[in-house]
């Protein structure tokens, strides 16, 4: 499942493209220091979503799955089984599920859902929203997938 080319702007089109973590880290993980270090924080926060066993989809938006040469930060939605608890996670994992200490301790803004909260869209709608940059125009977004 390729990604498709960027368009004049340097972003992906408009819309939720799908990709393993390995397409991801090919296409967008690689080319300059940023990008490298930036794509192993991604593989290790993936990593340790998975293993809390409730994750159901896992979304890059933002700089990072666009031309741009030096992205600042990773950008990730997570949806999380409506039964996910953060109770039982270890520090390093629970961090995750804090926007603002993720943001400043590891340079991730991280956003969490579970479905049963959505009310007027789908998922995907949801998920697909997260492409509107501050311009109000759309650009497309990466899921992870298996």
């Amino acid at each position: 499942m390729p990604l498709p080319h960027f368009d004049t702007g340097g972003e992906l089109p408009e819309g939720l493209h799908l990709a393993t973590l390995r397409e991801v880290g090919e296409r967008f993980g690689q080319g300059n220091e940023a990008r490298v270090t930036l794509m192993k924080l991604l593989e290790d926060i993936h990593g340790r979503v998975t293993r809390t066993g409730k994750m159901l989809r896992f979304v890059i938006f933002g700089s990072f799955v666009t031309e741009k040469a030096w992205p600042r930060d990773i950008d990730i939605v997570l949806v999380m089984a409506d039964d996910f608890s953060l109770e039982p996670l270890d520090e390093g994992t629970r961090i995750l599920f804090d926007h603002q200490r993720a943001e400043n301790e590891i340079g991730a803004s991280i956003f969490w859902v579970c479905p049963s909260v959505l009310l007027r869209e789908t998922l995907d709608e949801f998920l697909a929203g997260w492409g509107t940059k501050r311009d109000r125009t759309r650009r497309g977004v990466v899921e992870v997938v298996p």
